[in-house]
């Protein structure tokens, strides 16, 4: 994500996006990431946030990393324990066949829809062969703003799996559904999990 506003805005807000987002380890959706990675297998969070999933998945005996561009965000990511924390974003991911599961949770919508294909490419490289991939973003088509400012960049699920099946990845799990956002809005949005 390099976009300066998206990053001022979560920069700004990112105690308030931390209380808003702030889960367990009990979510479902970490639950079932965690318990396809191998035994103290290495993860990677992606656009970590506030870093809930990163801890949760440390606190599970899993090698944990957290990655985010933004300082105030990963400060926080920082105080979950065993956790590694660096600042950074998909433009930093050049690893080959380092981590067992990438966790990329409502972070690459984020970023340019023209650099998807790519930044989906360096998640594949990324993984071990076998990986688990989770993806979270909110569905729709091209790119805009919402109204506190951040950059938001749309596929359909169609085009997403289209994307995802050309970079070489097995869609295993989807769910779909709408909910709020930081900025109040409603929207569509998927999660889903994959194999590399």
């Amino acid at each position: 994500m390099s976009d300066r506003e998206t990053l001022d805005v979560y920069a700004s807000k990112a105690a308030e996006y931390a209380d808003m987002v702030q889960e367990t380890g009990e979510n479902p959706m970490i639950q079932k990431f965690i318990a396809a990675i191998p035994a103290g297998g290495s993860i990677l969070d992606i656009g970590c946030g506030p870093g809930f999933a990163a801890g949760a998945m440390a606190q599970a005996g899993l090698d944990a990393h957290a990655w985010d561009p933004v300082p105030e965000m990963l400060a926080l990511a920082q105080a979950y324990p065993r956790v590694t924390a660096r600042q950074a974003g998909y433009d930093d991911l050049t690893q080959t066949n380092t981590f067992d599961g990438i966790w990329a949770n409502f972070s690459m919508l984020h970023t340019p829809l023209s650099r998807w294909p790519d930044q989906f490419a360096a998640i594949h490289r990324a993984l071990k062969p076998g990986g688990i991939f989770h993806f979270g973003t909110k569905l729709g088509t091209g790119e805009s703003r919402d109204s506190i400012g951040r950059l938001y960049s749309y596929m359909t699920e169609a085009e997403l799996n289209e994307v995802l099946t050309a970079t070489g990845f097995t869609v295993t799990y989807t769910r779909t559904g709408e909910e709020a956002g930081l900025s109040g809005e409603v929207a569509p949005f998927i999660v889903l999990q994959a194999i590399a």
